[in-house]
């Protein structure tokens, strides 16, 4: 089963716990800071948009928002939320290591740690390269990711269980410290609302992320042939730290500038 299909429908829920409000405004002002505040007709493309949390957020600040992602059934749900915003947001059902564009935007975010899904150091890099490719001259990319202290010391051997009025979920969580490798295992039951005699599905879901140092991300984007710009400890302006659980990093398109 393709990842987050079974529960597209209780992504939203189970997620209700980010404050994506203040995430937005902290991607805004990063955005602002580094050359791309919104204006009317700046494209600004989210890799990794899931139901459009994001998206439709940044679409209301004024950017035209492009949304790729890889499972459908998040997309069905994203576009819902843009006909009740009447954003003209356009969503594509593409892969970030394998994603197409009809021309350059100004810049690039992916949140919510949608990179930590490149578990092979080469689709990082081929990810990068695609981004540094549709950027404009100087575009600014500006994403987030799990650390290892989130993975290994956080959540670590971790088992979070809660029950709900429509439906129940225990997350499994194991990290390779070897590998760097996070594996989350989600057991989800789901209340059958269309049989209405209170029974439940269940779904199985495994995740798989990876714990990127700083200094590797630092050599995938030299290697893409974007410019590493900066790291921040998340919502912060500070350098990461040994405890930081997220950090957002700075990249900016090199190489179609022409003095």
């Amino acid at each position: 089963m393709g990842m987050y299909q079974s529960f597209a429908r209780s992504y939203d829920s189970l997620m209700d716990n980010i404050p994506y409000d203040e995430w937005v405004e902290y991607i805004k002002g990063l955005l602002t800071k580094y050359g791309a505040e919104p204006k009317e007709g700046r494209l600004l493309l989210e890799l990794g948009c899931g139901t459009g949390n994001v998206t439709e957020r940044l679409a209301a600040f004024g950017y035209d928002m492009i949304g790729v992602d890889n499972s459908e059934d998040m997309l069905m749900i994203a576009e819902e939320k843009k006909r009740e915003n009447s954003s003209s947001s356009l969503y594509l059902l593409q892969d970030m290591t394998d994603f197409e564009l009809y021309g350059t935007v100004a810049a690039a975010v992916s949140i919510c740690d949608s990179m930590n899904y490149l578990t092979e150091y080469e689709n990082l890099v081929t990810c990068f390269k695609l981004v540094n490719n549709y950027l404009d001259p100087e575009g600014v990319f500006i994403f987030d990711m799990n650390t290892k202290h989130y993975f290994r010391d956080t959540v670590g051997e971790n088992t979070i269980s809660e029950v709900r009025d429509d439906m129940a979920f225990i997350w499994d969580n194991s990290f390779d410290e070897e590998e760097n490798m996070n594996y989350l295992y989600l057991t989800l039951f789901q209340e059958d609302k269309e049989s209405g005699d209170g029974t439940y599905r269940r779904f199985d879901e495994l995740h798989e992320q990876r714990a990127y140092e700083i200094d590797e991300v630092k050599k995938a984007l030299e290697e893409a042939g974007m410019e590493f710009v900066t790291a921040f400890d998340a919502f912060t302006e500070n350098p990461p730290m040994e405890d930081s659980e997220r950090v957002y990093i700075i990249a900016r398109e090199h190489g179609k500038r022409i003095e």
